[in-house]
Protein backbone atom coordinates (compact mmCIF):
# COMPACT_ATOMS: atom_id res chain seq x y z
CA UNK A 1 0.00 0.00 0.00
CA UNK A 2 1.18 3.53 0.25
CA UNK A 3 0.48 7.01 1.31
CA UNK A 4 -2.88 6.65 -0.22
CA UNK A 5 -2.26 3.34 -1.49
CA UNK A 6 -3.05 -0.18 -1.25
CA UNK A 7 -2.90 -3.27 0.70
CA UNK A 8 -1.55 -6.03 -1.47
CA UNK A 9 -3.35 -9.28 -1.46
CA UNK A 10 -1.83 -12.62 -2.09
CA UNK A 11 -2.16 -13.43 -5.76
CA UNK A 12 -1.22 -16.50 -7.70
CA UNK A 13 0.15 -14.41 -10.53
CA UNK A 14 3.78 -13.66 -9.86
CA UNK A 15 6.24 -11.90 -12.08
CA UNK A 16 8.98 -11.93 -9.48
CA UNK A 17 9.91 -14.25 -6.63
CA UNK A 18 8.82 -13.43 -3.12
CA UNK A 19 10.67 -10.50 -1.65
CA UNK A 20 12.96 -10.46 1.28
CA UNK A 21 13.23 -7.48 3.51
CA UNK A 22 15.15 -4.56 2.10
CA UNK A 23 17.56 -2.64 4.14
CA UNK A 24 17.22 0.91 3.25
CA UNK A 25 16.48 2.52 -0.01
CA UNK A 26 13.57 0.38 -0.92
CA UNK A 27 10.14 -0.65 -1.66
CA UNK A 28 6.43 -0.88 -1.18
CA UNK A 29 3.15 -2.44 -1.91
CA UNK A 30 0.19 -1.81 -4.17
CA UNK A 31 -3.54 -1.58 -5.27
CA UNK A 32 -6.06 -3.22 -7.54
CA UNK A 33 -7.20 -3.58 -11.01
CA UNK A 34 -10.11 -5.31 -12.68
CA UNK A 35 -9.64 -8.80 -14.03
CA UNK A 36 -10.04 -10.07 -17.61
CA UNK A 37 -9.26 -6.72 -19.17
CA UNK A 38 -7.54 -6.15 -22.46
CA UNK A 39 -4.50 -3.91 -22.15
CA UNK A 40 -2.03 -2.32 -24.49
CA UNK A 41 1.59 -1.94 -23.41
CA UNK A 42 0.99 1.41 -21.71
CA UNK A 43 -2.75 1.74 -21.26
CA UNK A 44 -5.70 0.16 -19.52
CA UNK A 45 -8.73 -1.43 -21.07
CA UNK A 46 -11.50 0.92 -22.05
CA UNK A 47 -13.92 -0.86 -19.70
CA UNK A 48 -11.99 0.27 -16.62
CA UNK A 49 -14.28 2.46 -14.52
CA UNK A 50 -13.33 6.03 -13.73
CA UNK A 51 -13.16 7.57 -10.31
CA UNK A 52 -16.31 9.41 -9.31
CA UNK A 53 -14.10 12.21 -8.07
CA UNK A 54 -13.14 12.98 -11.64
CA UNK A 55 -16.45 14.72 -12.15
CA UNK A 56 -15.38 17.39 -9.71
CA UNK A 57 -12.29 18.43 -11.63
CA UNK A 58 -12.19 22.08 -12.59
CA UNK A 59 -9.49 22.47 -15.22
CA UNK A 60 -9.80 21.61 -18.90
CA UNK A 61 -6.85 19.23 -18.64
CA UNK A 62 -8.47 17.37 -15.76
CA UNK A 63 -11.80 17.16 -17.58
CA UNK A 64 -10.09 15.64 -20.60
CA UNK A 65 -8.27 13.18 -18.33
CA UNK A 66 -11.57 11.98 -16.87
CA UNK A 67 -12.98 11.10 -20.29
CA UNK A 68 -10.39 8.39 -20.90
CA UNK A 69 -9.40 5.23 -19.00
CA UNK A 70 -6.57 5.45 -16.42
CA UNK A 71 -2.98 5.09 -17.77
CA UNK A 72 -4.11 5.86 -21.32
CA UNK A 73 -2.36 8.51 -23.38
CA UNK A 74 0.86 8.43 -21.37
CA UNK A 75 4.00 9.75 -23.03
CA UNK A 76 6.24 6.80 -22.20
CA UNK A 77 9.67 5.76 -23.36
CA UNK A 78 9.68 2.63 -25.52
CA UNK A 79 9.09 -0.63 -23.66
CA UNK A 80 11.25 -2.48 -26.19
CA UNK A 81 14.11 -2.55 -23.67
CA UNK A 82 11.87 -4.46 -21.25
CA UNK A 83 10.67 -6.82 -23.99
CA UNK A 84 14.30 -7.73 -24.72
CA UNK A 85 15.10 -8.20 -21.04
CA UNK A 86 12.06 -10.42 -20.62
CA UNK A 87 13.17 -12.62 -23.51
CA UNK A 88 16.60 -13.05 -21.91
CA UNK A 89 15.05 -14.04 -18.59
CA UNK A 90 16.17 -13.46 -15.02
CA UNK A 91 19.61 -12.08 -14.26
CA UNK A 92 21.70 -12.49 -11.12
CA UNK A 93 22.07 -9.25 -9.15
CA UNK A 94 25.73 -8.26 -8.86
CA UNK A 95 25.17 -6.97 -5.34
CA UNK A 96 23.02 -9.62 -3.59
CA UNK A 97 23.22 -12.55 -6.02
CA UNK A 98 19.45 -13.02 -6.31
CA UNK A 99 17.92 -13.72 -9.72
CA UNK A 100 15.58 -10.93 -10.82
CA UNK A 101 13.79 -9.69 -13.92
CA UNK A 102 14.27 -6.04 -15.04
CA UNK A 103 15.63 -4.86 -11.68
CA UNK A 104 16.60 -6.04 -8.23
CA UNK A 105 13.95 -4.70 -5.90
CA UNK A 106 16.14 -5.44 -2.88
CA UNK A 107 19.15 -3.46 -4.09
CA UNK A 108 17.43 -0.91 -6.36
CA UNK A 109 19.54 -1.88 -9.35
CA UNK A 110 18.55 -2.26 -13.00
CA UNK A 111 19.30 -5.76 -14.32
CA UNK A 112 19.54 -7.20 -17.82
CA UNK A 113 18.55 -3.93 -19.49
CA UNK A 114 20.23 -1.25 -21.54
CA UNK A 115 20.42 1.41 -18.84
CA UNK A 116 20.52 4.17 -21.44
CA UNK A 117 17.13 3.04 -22.75
CA UNK A 118 15.48 3.22 -19.33
CA UNK A 119 14.13 6.76 -18.77
CA UNK A 120 15.26 9.07 -15.97
CA UNK A 121 12.80 11.59 -14.62
CA UNK A 122 13.62 14.90 -12.96
CA UNK A 123 11.15 15.95 -10.27
CA UNK A 124 10.24 19.47 -9.06
CA UNK A 125 10.39 18.38 -5.39
CA UNK A 126 12.21 15.72 -3.40
CA UNK A 127 10.36 12.51 -2.51
CA UNK A 128 10.96 10.57 0.71
CA UNK A 129 9.34 7.15 1.09
CA UNK A 130 9.06 5.58 4.55
CA UNK A 131 8.87 1.83 4.07
CA UNK A 132 7.85 -0.60 6.78
CA UNK A 133 10.51 -3.20 7.58
CA UNK A 134 8.02 -6.02 6.94
CA UNK A 135 6.72 -4.62 3.68
CA UNK A 136 7.28 -7.13 0.87
CA UNK A 137 9.87 -5.67 -1.49
CA UNK A 138 8.69 -7.70 -4.47
CA UNK A 139 5.15 -6.35 -4.20
CA UNK A 140 6.10 -2.73 -3.78
CA UNK A 141 6.05 -0.05 -6.47
CA UNK A 142 8.19 2.37 -4.44
CA UNK A 143 11.32 0.95 -6.06
CA UNK A 144 10.00 2.13 -9.45
CA UNK A 145 10.29 5.73 -8.26
CA UNK A 146 13.85 5.21 -7.01
CA UNK A 147 14.96 3.56 -10.25
CA UNK A 148 13.37 6.16 -12.52
CA UNK A 149 14.10 9.31 -10.48
CA UNK A 150 17.22 8.35 -8.50
CA UNK A 151 18.34 11.94 -7.90
CA UNK A 152 15.08 12.96 -6.24
CA UNK A 153 13.78 9.86 -4.42
CA UNK A 154 15.05 8.42 -1.14
CA UNK A 155 13.61 5.32 0.55
CA UNK A 156 14.00 4.85 4.30
CA UNK A 157 13.20 1.66 6.19
CA UNK A 158 11.10 2.32 9.31
CA UNK A 159 11.89 3.08 12.12
CA UNK A 160 14.46 5.21 10.31
CA UNK A 161 12.80 8.58 9.63
CA UNK A 162 14.81 11.72 8.79
CA UNK A 163 14.32 15.08 10.44
CA UNK A 164 11.88 17.19 8.43
CA UNK A 165 11.57 20.96 8.18
CA UNK A 166 7.83 20.83 8.65
CA UNK A 167 7.05 24.17 6.99
CA UNK A 168 8.15 22.92 3.56
CA UNK A 169 7.20 19.23 3.77
CA UNK A 170 3.85 17.45 3.39
CA UNK A 171 2.78 13.87 4.06
CA UNK A 172 0.52 12.19 1.52
CA UNK A 173 -1.72 9.96 3.58
CA UNK A 174 -5.52 9.62 3.96
CA UNK A 175 -7.36 10.23 7.18
CA UNK A 176 -9.50 12.68 9.16
CA UNK A 177 -6.64 15.19 9.46
CA UNK A 178 -5.81 15.15 5.76
CA UNK A 179 -6.71 18.14 3.57
CA UNK A 180 -7.40 18.34 -0.14
CA UNK A 181 -4.65 19.14 -2.62
CA UNK A 182 -6.03 22.66 -3.15
CA UNK A 183 -6.22 23.30 0.61
CA UNK A 184 -2.64 22.08 0.96
CA UNK A 185 -1.45 24.63 -1.62
CA UNK A 186 -3.30 27.45 0.10
CA UNK A 187 -1.94 26.57 3.53
CA UNK A 188 1.62 26.40 2.22
CA UNK A 189 1.21 29.76 0.50
CA UNK A 190 -0.28 31.28 3.64
CA UNK A 191 2.72 30.10 5.62
CA UNK A 192 5.05 31.61 3.05
CA UNK A 193 3.26 34.96 3.00
CA UNK A 194 3.47 35.06 6.79
CA UNK A 195 7.23 34.76 6.57
CA UNK A 196 7.56 31.12 7.61
CA UNK A 197 8.98 28.35 5.51
CA UNK A 198 11.03 30.72 3.31
CA UNK A 199 14.57 29.39 3.08
CA UNK A 200 15.71 32.21 0.81
CA UNK A 201 16.97 29.72 -1.77
CA UNK A 202 16.43 30.73 -5.41
CA UNK A 203 13.81 28.66 -7.19
CA UNK A 204 14.62 27.23 -10.61
CA UNK A 205 13.48 29.47 -13.45
CA UNK A 206 11.33 26.80 -14.98
CA UNK A 207 9.32 26.49 -11.77
CA UNK A 208 8.16 30.10 -11.93
CA UNK A 209 4.80 30.69 -13.52
CA UNK A 210 3.59 34.18 -14.20
CA UNK A 211 0.45 35.05 -12.27
CA UNK A 212 0.69 32.00 -9.98
CA UNK A 213 1.77 32.38 -6.39
CA UNK A 214 4.86 30.30 -5.67
CA UNK A 215 4.29 27.26 -3.46
CA UNK A 216 7.06 26.75 -0.89
CA UNK A 217 7.11 22.96 -1.09
CA UNK A 218 10.47 21.22 -0.96
CA UNK A 219 9.68 17.61 -0.07
CA UNK A 220 6.78 15.15 -0.14
CA UNK A 221 6.63 12.09 2.14
CA UNK A 222 4.85 8.82 1.30
CA UNK A 223 4.29 5.78 3.53
CA UNK A 224 4.94 2.39 1.99
CA UNK A 225 3.39 -0.49 3.94
CA UNK A 226 0.38 -2.75 4.20
CA UNK A 227 -2.71 -1.39 5.93
CA UNK A 228 -2.03 -3.61 8.94
CA UNK A 229 1.36 -1.94 9.33
CA UNK A 230 0.52 1.62 8.35
CA UNK A 231 -0.80 2.81 11.70
CA UNK A 232 2.57 2.26 13.31
CA UNK A 233 4.23 4.66 10.87
CA UNK A 234 1.46 7.23 10.43
CA UNK A 235 1.16 7.76 14.19
CA UNK A 236 4.91 8.11 14.74
CA UNK A 237 5.53 11.38 16.60
CA UNK A 238 8.18 12.40 14.07
CA UNK A 239 5.48 12.74 11.39
CA UNK A 240 2.85 14.49 13.50
CA UNK A 241 3.96 18.01 12.61
CA UNK A 242 3.59 17.47 8.87
CA UNK A 243 0.64 18.81 6.91
CA UNK A 244 -1.29 15.81 5.56
CA UNK A 245 -2.88 15.71 2.13
CA UNK A 246 -5.19 13.13 0.57
CA UNK A 247 -5.60 12.41 -3.14
CA UNK A 248 -9.22 11.41 -3.73
CA UNK A 249 -10.01 12.07 -7.39
CA UNK A 250 -8.10 9.19 -9.01
CA UNK A 251 -8.80 5.48 -9.11
CA UNK A 252 -6.11 2.88 -8.65
CA UNK A 253 -5.11 0.56 -11.47
CA UNK A 254 -3.13 -1.79 -9.27
CA UNK A 255 -3.65 -5.48 -9.84
CA UNK A 256 -3.68 -6.64 -6.21
CA UNK A 257 -6.94 -6.32 -4.32
CA UNK A 258 -7.36 -3.93 -1.41
CA UNK A 259 -9.50 -5.63 1.17
CA UNK A 260 -12.30 -3.28 2.14
CA UNK A 261 -10.47 -0.15 0.94
CA UNK A 262 -11.82 2.41 -1.58
CA UNK A 263 -10.37 2.36 -5.08
CA UNK A 264 -9.11 5.91 -4.55
CA UNK A 265 -6.37 4.47 -2.30
CA UNK A 266 -3.46 4.37 -4.73
CA UNK A 267 -0.30 2.35 -5.14
CA UNK A 268 2.81 4.24 -4.05
CA UNK A 269 3.98 4.98 -7.59
CA UNK A 270 0.46 6.08 -8.58
CA UNK A 271 0.25 8.44 -5.61
CA UNK A 272 3.64 9.95 -6.44
CA UNK A 273 2.74 10.38 -10.11
CA UNK A 274 -0.65 11.99 -9.51
CA UNK A 275 0.67 14.26 -6.78
CA UNK A 276 3.43 15.56 -9.05
CA UNK A 277 1.08 16.02 -11.97
CA UNK A 278 -1.32 18.06 -9.81
CA UNK A 279 1.56 20.03 -8.35
CA UNK A 280 2.87 20.82 -11.83
CA UNK A 281 -0.49 22.20 -12.93
CA UNK A 282 -1.94 23.68 -9.74
CA UNK A 283 1.16 24.44 -7.69
CA UNK A 284 3.46 25.67 -10.43
CA UNK A 285 0.77 26.90 -12.80
CA UNK A 286 2.31 25.12 -15.79
CA UNK A 287 0.73 23.16 -18.61
CA UNK A 288 1.36 19.45 -18.30
CA UNK A 289 3.10 17.78 -21.24
CA UNK A 290 3.92 14.35 -19.83
CA UNK A 291 6.90 15.48 -17.74
CA UNK A 292 6.38 12.72 -15.13
CA UNK A 293 4.64 10.05 -17.21
CA UNK A 294 7.75 7.88 -17.26
CA UNK A 295 7.39 7.34 -13.52
CA UNK A 296 4.84 4.75 -14.69
CA UNK A 297 7.31 3.15 -17.12
CA UNK A 298 7.63 -0.13 -15.19
CA UNK A 299 4.15 0.03 -13.69
CA UNK A 300 2.33 0.21 -17.02
CA UNK A 301 4.46 -2.59 -18.48
CA UNK A 302 3.91 -4.91 -15.52
CA UNK A 303 0.23 -4.08 -15.61
CA UNK A 304 0.03 -5.31 -19.18
CA UNK A 305 1.90 -8.51 -18.30
CA UNK A 306 -0.43 -9.27 -15.41
CA UNK A 307 -3.52 -8.74 -17.52
CA UNK A 308 -2.09 -10.85 -20.33
CA UNK A 309 -1.43 -13.66 -17.85
CA UNK A 310 -4.98 -13.41 -16.52
CA UNK A 311 -6.48 -13.56 -19.98
CA UNK A 312 -4.36 -16.60 -20.83
CA UNK A 313 -5.40 -18.31 -17.58
CA UNK A 314 -9.07 -17.63 -18.25
CA UNK A 315 -8.81 -19.29 -21.67
CA UNK A 316 -7.11 -22.42 -20.35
Amino acid sequence: MSALLSVGCRTKLRLFPAAVSCRRLQLKKEPTLSQDQSVSMSSLDSHQQLSAGCRDKSTAADSEECTRPPLQGLQLASHAVLDRARQRGRVSCSRCGRNRMFFCYNCCLLLGTDKEAVPRVQLPVKIDIIKHLKESDGKSTAVHAKLLAPDDVTIYTYPCIPDFHTEEVVLVFPGPQAVSFEDMLQRLRDRSSNGSGDSGEPRPKRLRAEGVQATPLKKVVFIDSTWNQTNEISTDERLQGLLRVELTSRKTCFWRSQHGKPDTYLATIEAIYYFLKDFHQLGLGLEYHGEYDNLLFFYSYLHSLVNSARRAASRS
